[in-house]
């Protein structure tokens, strides 16, 4: 089909930006029946595998973050699930705690309504859309922002069923106050650790491309195109690409 070509198009090579009016509304009739649920069941299995291989690093993290910052190890955040129901978010602490969050918000607001500029000049001129500059992190949490050893705890969050492990990124509920209608696709199916958007350009890609990724997964979608993108994240993780 035209559409998985066209989502396994963005898996080759440097990102290329979609076509700048191309808009097309989530359909997620692919997410029902058998292959849903096999996608549960895969989620389930190989979130449970990385909880037991990767528990001697939680261990190390833990210790890392109690040593060199004062405060919880885990940051817990509300996010936005599927259809917009919040659910409780987790992270590895890699900010001050209890620190405000105006800077992001600030940041979230320029990204979503496209001041590129203003996204650059944040990030040092660098083309970056996240927050590189931000003053909350600390040295152990830029390290693990850096390699997503951050992310681990979203496992948890995978086999209670609030996330998948390829999805949209799930919103904070801020962010929604810039959103423009057509974003709102995006919400439509469950929220993953690593999607389209991550291998084809991360934070290198804009507000509006992002989106065109996300919905162009949700109609695309197939257990063959999951399992791509989680072949396609690990060296992305390790080499850092688009991240900071």
């Amino acid at each position: 089909m035209k559409e998985d070509a066209a989502a396994l198009s963005c898996l080759e090579g440097e990102y290329a930006s979609p076509a700048p009016n191309l808009f097309i509304p989530a359909d997620t009739t692919r997410f029902y029946g058998l292959q849903a649920r096999m996608k549960r069941l895969l989620d389930c299995i190989i979130a449970s595998v990385l909880l037991v291989l990767t528990s001697p690093l939680f261990l190390v993290i833990v210790l890392m973050i109690k040593r060199t910052n004062p405060g919880p190890v885990l940051f817990v955040q509300e996010r936005l699930g599927k259809d917009g129901i919040p659910f409780r978010f987790y992270k590895f602490r890699t900010m001050t705690h209890n620190s405000d969050d105006a800077i992001h918000r600030q940041f979230a607001a320029m990204f979503i309504n496209g001041d590129n500029q203003g996204c650059h000049q944040h990030n040092g001129s660098e083309e970056l859309y996240k927050l590189k500059c931000d003053p909350r992190i600390t040295p152990i949490g830029y390290w693990l922002r850096r390699t997503s050893l951050d992310e681990l705890p979203q496992l948890v969050n995978i086999l209670k069923g609030e996330m998948s492990l390829v999805g949209p990124r799930p919103p904070i509920a801020y962010e929604l106050e810039h959103y423009q209608p057509r974003h709102l696709e995006r919400l439509k199916v469950t929220p993953g650790l690593t999607g389209l958007w991550q291998v084809s350009g991360r934070s290198r890609v804009p507000f509006e491309d992002m989106v065109r990724l996300d919905l162009q997964y949700i109609n695309s979608w197939s257990l063959w195109l999951d399992v791509i993108i989680l072949v396609r994240t690990l060296p992305v993780v390790i080499q850092g690409t688009g991240g900071y």
